[in-house]
């Protein structure tokens, strides 16, 4: 019974937990659902039209990871300061949060504008399959084009959505979220295929779309916030000057830059994984392509909880209830595993009978299926990864994080793919499964640190 009390809570801490963590785990499923939607679009037009777009998505995901990661940098502090009932420090973490996306955003658009062909031709190899490699690139290069519009209002979102969350408000960002991932959707189908007397646009309608959405949603939550101004005290006054205490702003960027410097070598290695699997052939890019769609939607539960560890345990350490925060973490890891779990078993039985759906070729739909069964395998194990991720990430030990993140997987996971090509000449249906084994080695090192409460701090005490 003693052991059960250990990981498993009572009704009053799922209570809690599902306040926070259903609002998330609602918007990332209705994004990724409008997503695998969106790929079914695309995917209808063609293999070349699908694996253009996804090799597009890719280069755009490192882009948006690293956001994330300066965000998530500044969003330990604003969860603490949160703890703390301190709005200054609040004001100050947006201010950095809005400095760091500029220039994120401004570095960006020069990469993408000047060395589009480059970066997208990294993805394209010569194959024994069907795919057309000149058209792929034609058909990436005109998404690319479009999409970059949508950049900065994407960060803009980000920012407000992010510190809602971090101050414990999840629902806002989730309507937000949902209104436009429905916009998405709607001109998708009208822009993709010239429904309702408009163009028939394919994978630049694809791109119209996306823009759209990423407007819509930022103006959105904007509009929430200012209309709900006051129950969000820190907002008032946030964006008048950028100025911050040296201390504060030192402080940030010594614990959030190892996060923003994570999430872009993370999904930088996830992007060069996925270019040691194009080695295979453009079949290959478009089977991965669904896979990490039908995937995404798998992982929300987990991806979510995985924030929400973040949120409740950093407003606990910025509180000083580190022995809440300990029994907190331990239930919250618990259970993101085991339902993960759960879902890991359906997606087995299931998942593979989604690229059926797509009109792309007999080996991207067998390569597909497959890879989503390898993937639902290891659910649990990248579940466990996340979440002693976000705790040793909520005390700010973000340069741990960083060593355990990124670095594993550009050091590790990375050249042991492209060794499985050009060194061993496995064959896909090896190397993929291989690559996957090797993230246990990272959940290891994560339950080690986090039993020694290496995290167990509060950042913001002074």
């Amino acid at each position: 019974m003693s052991l059960v009390k250990k990981f498993v809570g009572d009704r009053a801490f799922y209570k809690m937990t599902l306040a926070v963590a259903v609002p998330i785990m609602i918007q990332n499923f209705i994004t990724n659902f409008v997503s695998m939607l969106d790929n079914l679009m695309v995917g209808s037009l063609g293999t070349e039209q699908m694996s253009g777009v996804s090799i597009v998505n890719q280069l755009i995901f490192v882009f948006s990871l690293a956001v994330f990661g300066a965000l998530s940098g500044a969003g330990i502090f604003t969860a603490q300061f949160f703890g703390k009932d301190d709005n200054n420090g609040i004001r100050f973490t947006l201010r950095y949060k809005l400095i760091v996306s500029v220039v994120l955003f401004a570095v960006a658009l020069l990469v993408f504008i000047f060395f589009d062909d480059t970066l997208i031709n990294l993805y394209l190899h010569e194959s024994g399959d069907s795919g057309d490699i000149a058209k792929t690139l034609f058909y990436a290069k005109e998404y690319l084009k479009v999409i970059l519009w949508g950049l900065l209002p994407f960060c803009i979102a980000q920012i407000f959505s992010s510190t809602l969350r971090e101050t414990g408000e999840t629902v806002a960002p989730m309507v937000a979220g949902f209104i436009a991932v429905l916009t998405n959707c709607a001109f998708n189908w009208v822009l993709i295929f010239g429904k309702l007397g408009f163009p028939e646009l394919g994978v630049v309608g694809a791109a119209t779309a996306t823009v759209i959405s990423r407007y819509v949603e930022c103006a959105v939550i904007i509009f929430y916030v200012v209309k709900k101004r006051y129950r969000f005290p820190y907002f008032k006054g946030a964006f008048r000057s950028f100025s911050m205490p040296k201390k504060v702003f030192k402080d940030i960027t010594l614990k959030g830059m190892p996060l923003l410097f994570n999430e872009f070598f993370w999904s930088l290695g996830m992007s060069l994984l996925s270019m040691a699997y194009s080695l295979y052939g453009i079949s290959v890019v478009a089977g991965y392509s669904i896979s990490s769609t039908v995937m995404n939607l798998a992982n929300i539960a987990f991806i979510s909880l995985g924030s929400s560890i973040g949120i409740i345990v950093g407003k606990q350490l910025g509180a000083n209830r580190f022995k809440e925060a300990v029994d907190t973490d331990r239930k919250l890891i618990a259970f993101s595993a085991f339902l993960s779990a759960v879902i890991g078993v359906g997606v087995f039985f299931i998942g593979d009978k989604i690229p059926l759906l797509y009109n792309t070729t007999e080996e991207s739909k067998e390569l597909a299926a497959y890879f989503i069964k390898v993937c639902s395998l290891f659910i649990p194990v990248h579940s466990f990864a996340n979440a002693t991720y976000f705790t040793i990430r909520s005390g700010g030990k973000t340069l741990v994080t960083f060593l355990m993140d990124s670095v594993f997987i550009m050091s590790v996971s990375v050249p042991i793919a492209f060794s499985l090509y050009y060194v061993f000449h496995l064959p896909i249906w090896y190397t993929f499964p291989i690559v996957q084994c090797i993230d246990i080695v990272k959940v290891i090192i994560g339950i080690i640190l986090v039993k020694k409460k290496v995290w167990l701090n509060n950042i913001v005490s002074e």
